[in-house]
């Protein structure tokens, strides 16, 4: 089938369901009650584009190829194209943006149900979709760049989508804000490159890395990080994410897994030729991945709203994806892309479930007479899920295997090849993948804790809510569950795309393979011996510490929590002291922003620019007010209403206009 028509199609579709769900529900108000009208129309246009994909991957000869509709901007040396590209990295990734957003839009139907703007939100779901494939499938940064800011908007529009809570559109503010800084050096990067190369489609600014002077490809690289720290949420701005739970779980699950947080890292490795040409930004995109999974780490261990443990999992999640980066395995960090999208997103939504299944309880409770509120996302009000949601329970337990990175699991192979990559990084003479290795280590042990104390909390040991004798929460209908069995089925076996390479030699390492050199950088292949005993010993045994850090960290936080409940998390509170105040505290960024920067620029707006808008700008208007008052106070005399002076007028016109043909 030809390759022009598909894109086409696959772009246009989501547009399509986007438009018609939009302007249905606006203007023919009768249609909003037909809610599977929407789900149907929403849910499909991702789901055959997926399929569209599908049949691209199928029939791709291995040679990239651009589909270019027509000029968007043209002006002097500037030329910009809606032109779309197919190679192995954007396959992978639309595939991933269409599967996974078809599932979440297909548990969204039962999700939403009942609520009033669910026409609404499925138009900004496809949206999304649509901003998202712009943002993979794009050939120049101008239309990459479009559907970032569209990922930024729509995001804006979910996560604030129960905007009477004023909670909720705070959240959706700072989202939106703390991207726009990001956004700011990502255009500060497109106007260098422009500027120096005269162009900026892929083809021409990764021809030749050396174009660029050291000095400005430096600058490039750094300012793209920066822009990729917005929307991977990553130190200092990854602050707008754990907010973001404010929207509807489908919203948290589509940021979270799939689309808006990884647009960072395929930005980096897009433009995988300049990053590699600047070693000392790739030290720095290292050690901020590595801070940023640690410091996450510690805080979701701490944390008792389901969906903000979820969350600060992302962020270190995506710490991992950037420390993959860092060390030139950008093939690694799009594995981990890969398998993060189907255990987190099956997370989510059951992290949805679970909510679904306690606001039955809390609905119930008032029923029966109950004053109190019971918050439907906290951990320390729930506790034996599993006997009346089991399908949600098995699902969210194989999805905590796989991101704790448990043996033959998907986390374990994407997470251990990222922590394997850093280790031979160091070998090959970086210092400083010594360090991203060993908070590696660390992370990965936390990892596996604080999700088996999610999971604990949430499905095992004694009921903790009010009534629990009479009031019970119920299993999630089909529409929500069945998605959960397909990305949790998908978080078990995902994995087997990327065997380690001590398997067949690396042969059965499809995805290394299907991106080529690339995407492996200076470690795709090994800097350590490639034969014998030595090599195989140091990788198996790398092999072995992974695998014996995940089970451990299981085994413990299993312990722990199924013996002890919450009363562990006072015993480590205890032992840890102070340091548990911080990552309690989430290391006190918000406040630490709320008083170097919001404050001062609150108080500054108040002493400064006030006055200039009251007198200057304010003065300015109001002065074009009265000037125009008062010359239509002068000009109204000439305007008396009688004939004989008008005629006047006329006759003196004439009479100049004969002076002048007359005299000149």
């Amino acid at each position: 089938m030809n390759s022009d028509f598909l894109v086409q199609w696959i772009l246009l579709l989501p547009l399509a369901g986007a438009v018609l769900n939009g302007l249905g529900g606006l203007f023919l108000p009768a249609l909003r009650e037909r809610e599977s009208l929407f789900g149907i129309v929403g849910t499909a246009v991702v789901a055959i584009p997926f399929v569209l994909t599908l049949i691209l991957f199928l029939q791709y000869s291995g040679e990239a190829h651009v589909t270019t509709f027509y000029t968007w901007m043209a002006a002097g040396d500037l030329d910009v194209s809606f032109a779309y590209r197919i190679d192995e990295l954007s396959l992978i990734m639309t595939l991933v943006v269409t599967g996974v957003g078809a599932l979440i839009h297909l548990y969204s139907v039962g999700y939403m149900h009942g609520d009033p703007g669910y026409w609404r939100f499925f138009a900004y779901l496809n949206l999304f979709i649509f901003a998202m494939l712009n943002l993979v499938l794009g050939d120049n940064l101008p239309v990459l760049f479009l559907g970032w800011e569209g990922v930024g908007l729509c995001s804006y529009l979910l996560i604030g989508f129960w905007y009477t809570d004023l909670k909720n559109s705070a959240a959706a503010n700072k989202a939106f804000i703390v991207n726009r800084i990001g956004d700011f050096a990502f255009l500060m990067a497109m106007f260098v490159l422009f500027k120096e190369l005269g162009a900026l489609d892929f083809g021409t600014i990764l021809a030749d890395p050396q174009a660029l002077s050291q000095s400005n490809l430096n600058w490039v690289v750094l300012l793209l990080f920066i822009g990729a720290t917005g929307k991977s949420a990553q130190i200092p701005l990854f602050i707008w994410l754990p907010d973001a739970m404010a929207g509807p779980t489908p919203v948290s699950a589509l940021i979270h897994a799939a689309t808006m947080v990884t647009s960072g890292l395929y930005l980096l490795a897009r433009v995988s030729p300049l990053v590699l040409a600047a070693p000392q930004v790739m030290a720095v995109i290292a050690i901020i991945g590595a801070l940023t999974a640690i410091m996450a780490a510690t805080i979701a261990i701490t944390q008792n709203d389901i969906k903000r443990v979820l969350a600060y999992s992302t962020v270190s999640q995506l710490g991992f994806m950037f420390m993959a980066t860092g060390v030139g395995a950008f093939f690694v960090a799009i594995f981990h892309v890969f398998t993060h999208a189907f255990f987190k997103a099956c997370l989510f939504l059951g992290s949805g479930s679970v909510i679904h299944g306690m606001h039955h309880v809390e609905h119930e409770l008032h029923k029966k007479g109950h004053e109190g509120h019971i918050d439907p996302q906290d951990m320390r009000t729930m506790g034996n899920l599993r006997k009346y949601m089991p399908a949600t329970s098995t699902t969210y337990l194989l999805s905590t295997l796989a991101i704790a990175g448990i043996p033959l699991f998907s986390g374990f192979f994407s997470k251990d090849e990222i922590l394997f990559k850093a280790f031979e990084y160091g070998y090959s003479g970086n210092t400083y993948a010594w360090f991203v290795w060993i908070v590696g280590i660390i992370t990965a042990l936390l990892t596996a804790i604080y999700m088996v104390r999610s999971y604990v909390l949430t499905f095992r040991g004694k009921e903790r809510w009010p009534m629990a004798d009479e009031v019970q929460p119920h299993e999630s209908p089909w529409t929500m569950t069945v998605p959960l069995w397909i990305l949790s089925s998908l978080a078990v076996v995902g994995g087997f795309v990327g065997l380690p390479g001590v398997i067949a030699h690396g042969e059965w390492n499809w995805i290394h393979h299907w991106l080529g050199a690339p995407y492996g950088g200076p470690v795709a292949e090994p800097v350590l011996p490639a034969h014998g005993g030595g090599f195989l010993a140091i990788e198996w045994g790398l092999i072995l510490l992974g695998s014996a850090i995940a089970i451990g960290g299981v085994w413990f936080g299993w312990r722990a929590y199924d013996r002890h409940g919450l009363d562990y998390d006072r015993k480590i509170s205890e032992a840890t002291g102070r340091l548990y105040g911080l990552w309690r505290g989430k290391y006190y960024w918000d406040e630490i922003y709320d008083r170097l920067v919001v404050q001062p620029l609150i108080r500054g707006s108040e002493k400064l620019l006030a006055p200039f808008d009251e007198y200057v700008v304010d003065g300015i208007v109001n002065g074009v007010g009265h000037v125009t008052r008062g010359a239509g106070q002068v000009l109204r005399y000439l305007q008396t209403g009688r004939v004989q002076n008008y005629a006047l007028a006329i006759v003196f016109g004439v009479a100049v206009v004969l002076g002048i043909i007359l005299f000149g």
